[in-house]
């Protein structure tokens, strides 16, 4: 789940995103200032607009990606009460940026550059698919848990890649953004001393 503010882009408006449908599929019923937008097949909830925004959260430090707090998750149900939307919304606020122990690396078994790897964010392992040629077990590495949204603006979603499950994905520096991001090819390896699975990465 994501959400998303640009005023400039699209007016005042609070984009809640839950999950990707077909555009052909996608239908939405309006109550007040609130959009619940669903799935006309299966009748799920895949997102909320909220018109008007500024009249129910404060807007003014937002621009793109809003991160989830406690707080803001209250605004917006107060906003669908008002509204008379008889949902209540809630949101996984864990960090969707975490530090992470690739705690087995084996070949892809049907793409000679890919990686299957293990990781330990702390919570739970995940299988990751990773391209970096400099991937190994062992590593303190930075993951992109799904939810998360990159620098670039790309969502992490579960995926299959070539016919293999993942769950996340390992970052580079280059794709957290940070400065001086080396240009070669590769995944940004932590220092094991400095850091353990599961804590949140922050730049």
């Amino acid at each position: 789940m994501n959400v998303f503010y640009n005023k400039e882009g699209i007016g005042d408006t609070l984009l809640i995103y839950i999950k990707d449908i077909e555009l052909k599929n996608r239908t939405f019923e309006k109550k007040g200032d609130v959009a619940t937008i669903l799935d006309s097949e299966t009748k799920e909830v895949v997102g909320y607009n909220i018109f008007e925004a500024s009249k129910y959260v404060e807007v003014e430090q937002f621009k793109g990606q809003v991160e989830l707090t406690e707080e803001l998750v209250g605004k917006i149900n107060d906003a669908f009460k008002e509204n008379r939307v008889q949902e209540s919304f809630s949101a996984d606020l864990s960090p969707k940026f975490v530090v992470g122990l690739v705690v087995e690396k084996e070949k892809h078994p049907n793409a000679d550059k890919l990686s299957v790897c293990k990781v330990d964010v702390g919570t739970e392992v995940l299988q990751i698919v990773c391209g970096a040629p400099n991937v190994d077990k062992g590593q303190h590495v930075v993951v992109a848990k799904v939810g998360a949204v990159m620098p670039s603006g790309l969502s992490i979603k579960d995926a299959e890649l070539r016919g293999v499950a993942s769950y996340g994905m390992i970052c580079s520096a280059k794709e957290l953004d940070l400065p001086d991001a080396p240009a070669e090819k590769g995944i940004l390896v932590l220092d094991s001393d400095e850091y353990k699975a599961g804590q949140p990465f922050g730049k």
